[in-house]
């Protein structure tokens, strides 16, 4: 999915969001830095694996995936951080590492971290290394349906 696809998805189901430009920047925090976003509320997309399949993990770019935590979240087995070479090919028109947690849209089941759920707004990387989308959280769980937990940690 495309940044414009992205985009169309959320006007076909009448979200208002905004779109914020910033340099070049790979990492949750150095784009939290040229984006002038606090790190706890940026929200960072992580690729896991859950008893097999694959799923996402959201949580503020300065937290850390507890995969312990996630585990009994999800009522799992095992759960590990998913290599970037199982989800290369996942997300057609996004830059690898910029996926927008719109796990709905991929057949992804979403987990995100209660730190996040507790903000009136979600940012996020919208498909590409320089833009990100901000638009309220009750829109967002509206959309995407996501399991809430406790399940990162600094």
């Amino acid at each position: 999915m495309s940044v414009n696809k992205l985009k169309e998805f959320l006007n076909s189901n009448k979200v208002k969001y905004v779109t914020i430009d910033h340099s070049l920047a790979y990492t949750a925090q150095e784009i939290a830095a040229a984006a002038d976003i606090p790190g706890k509320e940026l929200a960072k997309t992580i690729i896991v694996r859950i008893d097999g399949e694959l799923a996402m993990a959201v949580l503020p770019a300065s937290f850390r995936v507890d995969t312990e935590l996630l585990k009994k979240a999800a009522g799992a087995q095992k759960v590990e951080i998913a290599g970037e070479d199982e989800f290369k090919d996942l997300f057609p028109g996004c830059e690898l590492g910029a996926m927008p947690p719109f796990g709905n849209l991929y057949s992804l089941k979403v987990f995100v971290s209660r730190g996040l759920a507790d903000d009136k707004e979600i940012v996020f990387n919208a498909c590409s290394h320089r833009e990100l989308i901000r638009l309220s959280y009750a829109d967002f769980e509206k959309l995407v349906e996501p399991t809430t937990a406790n399940f990162s940690n600094r």
